[in-house]
């Protein structure tokens, strides 16, 4: 079975939800997990920031979809972690 562990995103995101909240809601779509949010730059209506997601099966396209839901979009997927975590069985 293959599980997500972890996804680093660099997001786009309004001003408006901040930070805590915009990191909270994502949380509230994917629980048990680990979010880690840091503002990497600022301009006049936006913040860019790098996302840090840690869980023990992660679902992409709810994560996307939750920051499209915020008014976000998603630049790159900066770094992930993906576990094989197969079945073997004795044939003896």
């Amino acid at each position: 079975m293959i599980t997500v562990k972890k996804v680093v995103l660099d997001v786009l995101k309004p001003h408006k939800p901040n930070g805590l909240e915009f990191a909270t809601l994502l949380s509230e779509k994917c629980p048990e997990s680990l979010i880690n949010l840091s503002v990497s730059a600022v301009d006049e209506n936006t913040e860019s920031v790098v996302l840090v997601i840690e869980g023990d099966s992660l679902e992409y396209e709810r994560i996307l979809a939750t920051i499209q839901e915020m008014g976000g979009s998603v630049h790159s997927i900066d770094e992930v972690e993906v576990l094989n975590s197969s079945e073997h069985r004795d044939t003896d």
